[in-house]
């Protein structure tokens, strides 16, 4: 067994009980909210453009994500799942589109 810090970087920890095989990454959905003009918010959900998510737990084959990294995937990529009444998402780490580095 390593110590909590070789686990993160292997990917080893697994959120909520979950541990995703391979090049597989675990995400958990960002909810953004835009507000219209006339002050009406719109939730993510009604929205056609790619989502916003915090990766959770990494495959060991997973080489440019680390857990805790903000990132954008496509609304319809992956494999959508919910755990503990939370919207999760299950995708091949070529899936992601990009990192938020901010």
């Amino acid at each position: 067994m390593g110590t909590k810090t070789e686990e993160k970087k292997s990917g080893a920890t697994a959120a909520k009980g979950f541990q995703p095989l391979g090049d597989r990454v675990f995400i958990t959905y960002t909810e953004e909210m835009e507000r219209t003009a006339g002050g009406i918010y719109v939730p993510e959900t009604a929205k056609e453009k790619p989502q916003r998510g915090t990766v959770e737990a990494i495959g060991k084959d997973v080489k440019n994500l680390k857990v805790g990294d903000q990132v954008l995937f496509d609304k319809y990529s992956g494999s959508k799942l919910r755990i503990d009444d939370e919207d999760c998402l299950i995708l091949k780490e070529e899936d992601v589109l990009g990192i938020f580095t901010s």
